[in-house]
């Protein structure tokens, strides 16, 4: 019998979860322990951050799908990993604390013989002084519970304007080393188009505070899009979409301390600036969950399993080296761990070995770069893989090849809504292939030209909303749900 333990209950880790028991018979166990009770579907947490979705439409308890699919929940926070056991018990174990209100604070130990560590991100608002909802003076649509805070905060401001009061709208990142720019896009172009819907639109300056040097960097590089025989980049898209809704773009920033109504912030050439706002959804960098590791004496030997950042170290190349020298075979395939081979790390929680996008600093020398985007698509596709890779060891012994799913070889779709609703909205709708560009295989671009496009309309919106629709009906485990692609 095999014990699958699974630290986290986002994308990756639900994913595994869900198909290891699909694969696994009831000989074996699959357990997931999660800090929090509920699953999000995060991207339509935007949706939720402009009111028009509510909380319960993008969230549902995970007890009762892991009771219904007979596997193991414990509603807890993962401390420690002791990946060799103790002298006293050779097993390997993961220490945790119950954020289980009818356990809180009660310390246990999981016994595995395989751990996927899907923690996600911690959401490293402390990184900017004053960045936040907790304390600070931001709002932010990273949980469900955080949109409906800024739900609230967005109609204040909109009921300011209806009483002819001009309002700052700032919408982007938190510090020069965050991710999700996608994300930060969508939300300001759903913002917009409430403003117009509102009747307000003109009364608001709407500004987007990116990290990215240029616009439709995404984190990824830019892209170069082939349609109908023609070229265009991503840059020149995205820039005729800020232009036709009139959102004004701050490019190349790093917040480095927020205000009551007022951001301070360095850019790439070296210049410090101040931009006043009345209201501000500023997303903030992600690090690792914290976890420590501990060898059979006791001994911390975290450094050895993790990177500073608290990312897992998997199966990648570390090496640092210039720009240039980056290779596509960088990027991990297996996600398993260097150190421990029965331990993987997939989703937001394992180590990438670089930036996607060129790395940059100020002469101060600032980091000002997107990190790598490892959400949504992606990291269903690792959950699976390492899923798979568990299921043939248990079957097959030891010796099974490992699965493979280099975010290098792997297509990503991002539908960005630009505005809800089935008659007016609108959607920016990306495919790319591969994530992470392959300029060996793909020396003009480094990425395929015909798997690369952008569109814009009403139809990527309809599909933005169906994946909500199916992406839900499949992490509630209904009928035939594995259809469902990652």
């Amino acid at each position: 019998m095999a014990r699958i333990v699974i630290l986290g209950a986002g994308i990756s880790g639900h994913t595994a979860a869900l198909h290891l028991r699909r694969k696994l018979s009831k000989h074996h166990d699959v357990v997931v322990v999660s800090p929090n009770s509920k699953w999000n579907w995060i991207p339509s947490n935007i949706w939720v951050g402009v009111g028009k979705m509510s909380k319960e439409q993008v969230t549902f308890p995970l007890a009762p799908i892991y009771r219904r699919r007979h596997i193991e929940f414990h509603q807890a926070l993962a401390t420690e990993i002791h990946p060799e056991g103790t002298t006293e018990n050779p097993r390997a174990f993961v220490s945790v604390r119950y954020t289980d209100p009818t356990r809180a604070g009660e310390d246990a130990t999981l016994e595995y013989d395989y751990l996927i560590n899907a923690t996600g991100p911690k959401l490293n608002f402390q990184a900017t002084p004053g960045l936040g909802p907790d304390g600070g003076h931001t709002v932010s649509v990273c949980s469900a519970e955080h949109a409906v805070d800024a739900r609230a905060r967005l109609h204040e401001s909109i009921e300011a304007m209806r009483q002819g009061r001009r309002q700052t709208l700032v919408i982007g990142m938190g510090h020069g080393t965050c991710t999700c720019e996608g994300a930060a896009f969508e939300y300001a172009f759903n913002v917009e188009h409430e403003l117009r819907q509102a009747g307000v639109r003109e009364l608001a300056d709407v500004v987007y505070f990116t990290n990215e040097a240029e616009l439709g960097d995404f984190g990824v590089g830019g892209m170069t899009f082939g349609q109908q025989g023609f070229e265009t980049t991503s840059k020149l898209w995205t820039e005729s979409i800020f232009r036709e809704r009139g959102v004004r773009a701050v490019l190349g920033a790093h917040a480095e301390r927020i205000e009551e109504g007022v951001i301070h912030y360095e850019q790439l050439d070296g210049t410090h600036h101040e931009l006043a706002f009345d209201f501000a959804m500023l997303l903030p960098p992600f690090r690792g969950a914290g976890l420590s590791v501990f060898d059979r004496d006791g001994v911390d030997v975290s450094d050895k399993v993790f990177l500073p950042s608290d990312f897992m170290r998997v199966d990648g190349s570390y090496d640092a080296k210039p720009f240039e020298e980056w290779r596509a075979s960088d990027w991990p395939e297996t996600y398993e761990s260097p150190a421990y081979p029965n331990v993987f790390a997939v989703g937001i929680a394992f180590a990438p070995p670089h930036q996607i996008s060129r790395p940059r600093t100020s002469p101060a020398g600032t980091v000002i770069t997107p990190a790598p985007p490892r959400t949504g698509m992606p990291s269903g596709v690792m959950g699976k893989t390492v899923a798979l890779t568990i299921i043939d060891r248990i079957k097959m012994g030891e010796t099974a090849s490992a699965h493979h799913a280099s975010m290098a070889s792997m297509g990503a779709a991002c539908v960005a809504s630009a505005g809800t609703g089935l008659r007016k909205g609108s959607a920016a709708a990306m495919t790319m292939y591969p994530v992470v560009p392959d300029y060996q295989t793909y020396p003009q671009s480094g990425r395929s030209l015909k798997d690369t496009t952008g569109e814009i309309g009403l139809a990527g919106h309809w599909i933005k909303f169906m994946l909500h629709v199916m992406f839900i009906y499949k992490a509630k485990a209904r009928p035939l749900w594995f259809l469902i692609p990652e």
